[in-house]
C-alpha cells in the first residue's frame, strides 16, 4: 500500500495545497510554522473521525473552536481532503483508489459534506464511484467490482447514516466484500506517528505486554522485552547494529522487578554490571528506539516520524535515513520531517519536498521538479548541502 498523492484545501496553513507523486521514502523540510508538523495532523485527524466521528475529531485537533479552528484562516469554504493511495485487491491486482472527503457545517454543526471512494478497473476509462455520500445520506457497490464488466451492472446499497459527522467508511470498512474501504481503513487506523521523548523511556514502567512502540516511547523495555521472547532473531540483528553504532554496548535487557516493573538495562563490555537506562546518553537510547520502531516484524502501513536527528550523532544519520528507506521497502511507507543537512545528504532528489510559507498559506514543492537543483543533482552535489546553501527557495526563515 502506498499514497501516491495527498491534496488539501482549507485545512489550517494548507489553503490549496497538492502534494504528487509521493515516494515511499518521503522527507519534509522547511522552516518552522510551515505546516510540516500539520501534514501528520491530517493522517491523525482522520483516524479519529473513524474511530468517532467528524465532530469529536474536529475538537481534539482544534479545541472548543473546532471547525473554526482547523479551517483555513479567513476561509468559509468547506475543508477538502482527498487521498490517492494505491492497494492490492482482489485477485492481487493493484488498484490506484482515490477517497475525498468535504467537511462543513450545517445549522452550526459539522457535516460530512460530500465523501467518494472510487477507482478505475483498468488503467483507461473514467473511475467507477464505490462510495457516494453526502450529509448522512448515500449509496455503496455491494457486489464485487472485479466481477462485472460494466458501470450499470454495479449493485448500489442506499444508505443513511445515523448522524451527518460519521464517516460512511467507518461501517464499511468491517466488511470484506468491500476490500477497497479495508484498505483505506487499515491505512487510516494503523498509522503511526513517532515522536519519542527520551525522558519518557529512560523510567522503569509497570510490567505488561506491547508489540510496538508507543508514539513517545515510554513503553520501550515492554516492546525490548516482547522481541526477546517472541522474535530472537529480530532482537538479536537490533542489538548488532546497536553495538555497531553505540561503543562498548554489548547487550540489552528488559529485567522484571518484584514490584511488578520493568527496567531497561545495558550492558557495557568494559564493566561487570549493566547500567540502567537513566545513566546512559541519550543518543544510546533513542538509537535503541529507533532500531526497534525500524525493525517491528509488523511495519505500520504509514511511518510518520517528526526530526529523527535529535540527540543523534551526525554520522549515524546516513545509515538512520538508509533504515528509514528499507523500512519503507518492506512495506511501510516513512515521511520524515527534518532539519539536519547530514540527514538529507543520504536522501534522493525524488523523496525531498519542502514547504514555505507564501502569503500566510504553506505552499508545497518537490525538489525534483526544480531544475537547479536538479543540475545539481546530477553533478555529484548532496541534498543537505545545497538546502545549506539556500537553494530552496523560501526554506530560510
Amino acid at each position: 500500500m502506498q499514497i501516491e498523492s495527498i491534496r488539501l484545501k482549507n485545512f489550517r496553513a494548507f489553503r490549496d495545497v497538492h502534494l504528487r507523486e509521493l515516494p515511499r521514502f518521503c522527507v519534509l523540510v522547511g522552516a518552522n510554522g510551515t505546516g510540516k508538523s500539520t501534514l501528520f495532523s491530517v493522517f491523525a485527524f482522520l483516524r479519529d473521525a473513524m474511530t468517532t466521528n467528524v465532530t469529536a475529531a474536529l475538537g481534539r485537533l482544534g479545541g472548543s473552536r473546532g471547525l473554526t479552528e482547523v479551517r483555513s484562516r479567513g476561509c468559509s469554504d468547506p475543508i477538502e481532503i482527498e487521498i490517492k493511495f494505491r492497494a492490492t485487491l482482489a485477485k492481487g491486482q493493484s488498484r490506484r483508489i482515490t477517497y475525498e472527503l468535504h467537511i462543513d457545517e450545517q445549522a452550526g454543526r459539522p457535516v460530512v459534506k460530500r465523501e467518494i471512494l472510487q477507482y478505475r478497473r483498468g488503467s483507461r476509462g473514467q473511475p467507477w464511484r464505490y462510495l457516494d455520500f453526502s450529509c448522512g445520506v448515500g449509496d455503496a457497490v455491494t457486489n464485487e467490482l472485479e466481477s462485472v464488466s460494466d458501470e450499470t451492472q454495479l449493485q448500489r446499497d442506499q444508505q443513511t447514516l445515523k448522524s451527518p459527522d460519521i464517516l460512511a467508511i467507518k461501517a464499511l470498512a468491517q466488511f470484506e466484500r468491500f476490500p477497497a474501504v479495508v484498505a483505506l481503513g487499515n491505512l487510516i487506523e494503523n498509522w503511526h506517528l513517532s515522536d519519542f521523548h527520551i525522558s519518557r523511556a529512560r523510567p522503569e514502567t509497570d510490567a505488561g505486554y506491547a508489540e510496538h512502540l508507543s508514539r513517545e516511547g515510554e513503553n520501550l523495555s515492554l516492546v525490548v522485552d516482547y522481541l526477546y521472547k517472541q522474535h530472537p532473531p529480530v532482537f538479536q540483528d537490533i542489538l548488532d547494529r546497536l553495538k555497531h553504532r553505540i561503543p562498548g554496548i554489548t547487550r540489552v535487557e528488559a529485567k522484571p522487578t518484584e514490584e511488578g516493573r520493568v527496567l531497561l538495562r545495558f550492558q557495557d563490555g568494559a564493566f561487570e554490571d549493566p547500567f540502567l537506562a537513566r545513566y546512559v546518553s541519550d543518543g544510546t537510547i533513542k538509537m535503541l528506539a529507533y532500531l526497534v520502531l525500524l525493525y517491528d516484524p509488523h511495519p505500520h502501513p504509514l511511518l510518520c516520524v517528526e526530526e529523527p536527528e535529535n540527540q543523534l550523532y551526525p554520522s549515524l544519520l546516513w545509515d538512520l535515513a538508509e533504515e528509514f528507506r528499507a523500512y519503507a521497502q518492506r512495506g511501510g511507507q516513512v515521511f520524515v520531517t527534518t532539519h539536519s543537512p547530514d540527514f538529507l545528504n543520504a536522501v534522493g532528489i525524488d523523496e525531498v519536498f519542502w514547504l514555505v510559507k507564501e502569503q500566510g498559506y504553506t505552499q508545497a514543492y518537490r525538489a525534483a521538479d526544480d531544475p537547479q537543483i536538479q543540475a545539481y543533482m546530477e553533478a555529484g552535489d548532496q541534498m543537505g548541502y545545497l538546502w545549506k546553501q539556500g537553494l530552496f527557495p523560501g526554506v530560510n526563515p
